[in-house]
């Protein structure tokens, strides 16, 4: 099953955290945050949103830095994903 999302939506898996700090530390599960950079999954057409003319800016693979609690998570086979308006996308990592 795949997803297509509509108009300015961006369907994004979360990359996962590091576990070891950059000193060697292993975090705890409940020590981690909610990561911040995710890989575009799919791009939803733009177009007319709410009376404004939307330009999609990202593509598929691109690595984004987003919101730390925004967007609509969702299971699909297995796989965690989450669903942001182009807008929640703050930066594309380059």
């Amino acid at each position: 099953m795949t997803i297509k999302p509509l108009a300015d939506r961006v369907v994004i898996k979360m990359v996962e955290a590091d576990e070891t700090t950059k000193s060697g530390i292993i975090l705890a599960g409940s020590a981690k945050e909610k990561p911040q950079v995710a890989e575009v999954v799919a791009v939803g057409p733009g177009g007319n949103v709410d009376g404004k003319e939307i330009q999609m800016h990202v593509k598929v693979g691109d690595k984004v830095l987003i919101s730390k609690y925004s967007g609509t998570e969702v299971k699909l086979d297995g796989q965690e994903y989450t669903i942001v308006r182009q807008s929640d996308i703050l930066a594309i990592v380059e």
